[in-house]
């Protein structure tokens, strides 16, 4: 059963796996990969783009440390699921949010700084709506890959050498054990405009921001070489030929766990690996070609990983929101949410 209504392009598609290697890369180092002039590509993009039907965000990197995240579960009032997902969806703490099937009516990934925020945002925001009558969080104990890291993988080996030789591709400054820099006013604004289109240039930035092109690389690049930002680029997913979100709970004996989540990492299929609190220890959310597709994966989960026990799936219905972008009744992206840039 296939439930998105078309799928986007091969040419369309290749755009957008180049721009998740080299997210900056200008377009004429791009038409040297993808075999159209740059002005074919800009236009190609910003229909795109322009149409929802993909995006490229520049959006907050929380790893270790620097925050929390937790998978939180409601149930909703009869009718009220939909009204209270899109009133979330422009909370800038939730990265993803989800209508599913099964016991719970949402499926909300949410970020904050501690333990303490988490209390507070579901405490004094999520359990006080009106459509909710039931909330349970899972804590993320620990992050297995970042959240909507995703590569369609639509260019063939020798485009993405390629890519990589004329762009410096996914090359980054290596500086694991440098702190964060102290976030300023300036990094609040450049943040708030590139998490809705990463590939603005410095001169409009620093138009938007009142302040130099100098200025606006420099703290980019400060910020980028700390590991503070990251890039990602998606398709609308109704479009993009993996239309279904699924969200699949497992138990894994705690001495089995690193040897088996090293292979579920190399599945394709496994966008986000989390180690959670609650009745089960692994929650892996993912992306597929059709609901009948999901009996296929967990079958291959448990063999990749023979200790992996299978506990629950969920089917997302309809995804309101991917990162900070947020998608209408068609799927496609409507605008994005400001990140929420904490010092």
């Amino acid at each position: 059963m296939h439930t998105g209504e078309s799928v986007l392009g091969e040419a369309d598609l290749s755009l957008i796996h180049a721009l998740q290697i080299a997210p900056r890369a200008s377009w004429t180092q791009l038409s040297t990969v993808l075999g159209a002039s740059p002005d074919t590509l800009a236009r190609r993009w910003d229909h795109l783009t322009a149409g929802g039907w993909a995006w490229s965000s520049l959006i907050v990197a929380h790893d270790g440390d620097a925050a929390l995240y937790a998978w939180v579960e409601l149930e909703c009032v009869a009718g009220d699921a939909e009204a209270t997902a899109i009133e979330l969806a422009d909370d800038p703490c939730t990265l993803g949010v989800h209508q599913v099937t099964g016991d719970a009516d949402l499926v909300l990934l949410v970020v904050c700084p501690d333990l303490y925020a988490l209390d507070a945002y579901l405490a004094g925001r999520v359990r006080r709506l009106r459509g909710v009558l039931r909330c349970r969080a899972q804590v993320v104990t620990r992050l297995h890959n970042r959240p909507y890291r995703s590569r369609i993988e639509q260019l063939t080996p020798g485009q993405v050498r390629l890519l990589k030789e004329v762009t410096g591709g996914e090359k980054r400054p290596r500086t694991p054990a440098r702190a964060h820099p102290p976030v300023t006013e300036l990094d609040r604004k450049l943040v708030g405009e590139l998490a809705g289109d990463a590939r603005r240039s410095a001169a409009e930035l620093a138009r938007q921001c009142t302040t130099s092109e100098s200025t606006v690389r420099r703290r980019l690049d400060s910020l980028m070489a700390a590991g503070s930002l990251h890039h990602h680029c998606l398709p609308a997913p109704r479009y993009s030929g993996r239309p279904v979100w699924a969200l699949v709970t497992a138990d894994v004996p705690p001495l089995e766990v690193a040897p088996s989540v090293a292979a579920l990492t190399r599945m394709r299929h496994t966008r986000v690996i989390t180690s959670v609190t609650g009745p089960h220890n692994l929650a892996l959310a993912m992306w597929l070609r059709t609901v009948e597709e999901l009996h296929e994966v967990t079958e291959t989960l448990v063999r990749a990983a023979p200790a992996l026990r299978i506990t629950g799936t969920m089917v997302s219905l309809r995804t309101h929101k991917i990162g900070a972008q947020v998608l209408g009744p068609d799927g496609r992206r409507t605008h994005h949410i400001r990140p929420d840039v904490a010092n």
